[in-house]
């Protein structure tokens, strides 16, 4: 088992990050901020197999056995960001979380360029993901307030590429939906699959949103992808937008384009429902 899942001392040190992570900035005027009125919301701490790790997470306020949503972060760690989006969830009735999957690796948020971060992301085994997702799942359950068979995903570029791969992984997952993830790579000890790897085979429904411009994920592996899924056992669908980039749902950077994020955002709500998340 890889090393980094099994270091039995491990206690996270780290905190979710205030704000936003630095390497994103400036914030574009458009940035979407959702409020905690009538919602439980904050960081947690999630017992892992080696420790804890941070997450946050959001909820209403009243009631419970909600349906969960798992939160997966972009490379930028879970960053205000993703902390909003969890609280959306939280305003639609689900327990939603978004566990900080690099704190073994090293802070992203604090980190000011894309080029100090990627090295400590490529150091992030796809296995300690998997593990830290079924943690964060448990979590979730005993909280006493989630719903186990009510249980969805969703994720954003770095994010993306793990909807995919813990879909595979988890077949309770109901629903998943995954923004712009990477589809294709190179088989490495830390990263043995890929998406096209198990699409085949997935059970899982997954909705995956992405960029006709993303100039990072070449629309003949998002072919690819859709010609894979088309011998899988439950039916996963891609949906193109034509003239959007990559992150396009990232409200608070200039590639985020309103149109494609709010029809993505009610793709996801509908996609949800229908296979009862």
């Amino acid at each position: 088992m890889i090393k980094e899942i099994t270091r039995r001392n491990f206690i996270a040190t780290a905190t979710l990050a205030t704000g936003f992570a630095l390497a994103v900035q400036p914030i574009s005027a458009k940035v979407i901020t959702t409020n905690t009125k009538g919602l439980v919301a904050g960081a947690v701490k999630i017992p892992v197999q080696d420790g804890e790790i941070p997450a946050y997470r959001a909820e209403p306020a009243t009631g419970k056995n909600f349906p969960i949503v798992l939160v997966l972060q972009e490379i930028f760690g879970v960053h205000e960001h993703i902390q909003d989006i969890t609280r959306r969830f939280a305003k639609l009735g689900y327990l939603a979380i978004a566990p900080e999957l690099f704190v073994r690796q090293g802070d992203v948020s604090k980190l000011s360029s894309i080029d100090e971060i990627r090295p400590i992301v490529a150091k992030v085994p796809d296995a300690q993901v998997l593990s830290d997702l079924d943690a964060t799942v448990n979590w979730a359950v005993k909280s006493g307030k989630g719903n186990a068979d009510k249980l969805g995903i969703t994720g954003f570029c770095w994010g993306g590429r793990m909807t995919w791969l813990y879909a595979a992984h988890n077949p309770k997952i109901k629903a998943g939906v995954a923004w712009y993830g990477r589809l294709v790579g190179d088989t490495t000890e830390l990263t043995p699959k890929h998406p096209v790897d198990i699409a085949s085979t997935l059970k899982v429904p997954i909705l995956g949103l992405y960029g006709g411009k993303d100039t990072g994920i070449p629309l003949n592996t998002v072919e690819q992808m859709r010609d894979r899924l088309k011998s899988s056992s439950r039916k996963s669908e891609i949906i193109v937008y034509p003239d959007a980039p990559h992150a396009f749902f990232a409200d608070y950077r200039p590639s985020y384009r309103e149109k494609e994020a709010k029809e993505g955002w009610k793709r996801l709500q509908a996609w949800f429902k229908q296979h009862g998340v």
